[in-house]
C-alpha cells in the first residue's frame, strides 16, 4: 500500500500541476492532502475545485480555517502588522473563491485515519499549532501517539523531515508551495507501508511569479521574495 499526501498548496497551481504529474509516476494507492489549500497563492479558487474533482479526502488547514472564521487568525496571536498583512490577504482570497467553496472548506475534518497512517494538519485538535522540526522526541510522542497509528503525519511549518523512534514514526510533509528550508520545488510525502519518503519536484518558480504579479492579491511582493528565496520573509 502506497499513500501520498500533498499539503500545504496555497493556491499555487503551478507548483501543484507539478506534483500531480510526479503523483501519476510514483502511482499512489491513496492520495490525501493536508489542507492550507487556497490562501496564499495566486489560484485559490482553481486549487480547491482541482482537490474536489480529483476526489481527495484530506483534513482543515489553519489558513482554510481563516477563510470561513477569520477571528482565529486573531485569536492566534501574531504581531499586528503580520495579522494585518494576512487578513488583507485572506480577504481577497475569501472574495476570489466565494461562499459555497467555503462552506466546503469549513465541512473539512480536523484528522484522517487510514492505517498505518494518521493525518492532520498542525496537531490533533488545533489547525495553528505544531511542534517544529527541532521538537524533542518525547513531545512529539505526546502530541501524535494518543492518534493511534505507527506513522503521524502532519504540515503547516513548510519543512519536512521523518523522525523515526521506537514506536512512533512521525512526518511533516512539507509545503507544495511556499518552503520555508531554502529549496523552492514542492514537497509531497510517500508511504510505502511503514516507511515514508519525501518527494521534491522541479516546477517554474516564475509561472507562479507573473500569477501573483496580476492576480491582484494584496502583498503579492512579499509572497515572491518568499517564493523565490523558499524562507520566510520580512514585510
Amino acid at each position: 500500500m502506497r499513500i501520498a499526501v500533498v499539503s500545504d498548496i496555497h493556491g499555487n497551481l503551478a507548483a501543484f500541476e507539478a506534483v500531480l504529474a510526479d503523483l501519476r509516476d510514483t502511482a499512489p494507492d491513496v492520495i490525501f492532502h493536508g489542507g492550507d489549500l487556497a490562501h496564499g497563492g495566486s489560484s485559490p479558487r482553481e486549487i480547491i475545485d482541482r482537490i474536489r474533482d480529483l476526489g481527495w479526502l484530506g483534513v482543515l488547514g489553519n489558513t482554510d480555517e481563516m477563510l470561513f472564521r477569520p477571528e482565529s487568525l486573531t485569536e492566534f496571536g501574531l504581531p499586528k502588522a503580520l495579522s494585518d498583512a494576512i487578513a488583507e490577504m485572506g480577504a481577497w482570497t475569501r472574495e476570489t473563491i466565494g461562499e459555497e467553496r467555503r462552506e466546503w472548506l469549513r465541512g473539512l475534518p480536523l484528522q484522517q485515519i487510514h492505517a498505518p497512517l494518521a493525518l492532520v494538519h498542525a496537531s490533533p485538535s488545533d489547525t495553528w499549532r505544531a511542534p517544529n522540526l527541532d521538537a524533542n522526541d518525547e513531545d512529539l510522542q505526546k502530541i501524535y501517539s494518543p492518534l493511534g497509528q505507527p506513522v503521524a503525519v502532519y504540515a503547516h511549518i513548510h519543512r519536512s523531515y521523518v523522525r523515526a523512534m521506537p514506536e512512533l514514526t512521525v512526518v511533516n510533509t512539507g509545503s507544495v508551495n511556499l518552503s520555508y528550508d531554502g529549496d523552492p520545488r514542492p514537497a509531497y510525502l510517500l508511504v510505502q507501508d511503514t516507511l515514508p519518503t519525501i518527494r521534491r519536484v522541479d516546477y517554474d518558480v516564475e509561472e507562479e511569479v507573473r500569477a501573483l504579479s496580476t492576480c491582484g492579491i494584496p502583498h503579492a511582493e512579499w509572497i515572491i521574495r518568499m517564493l523565490r528565496s523558499a524562507k520566510p520573509e520580512m514585510l
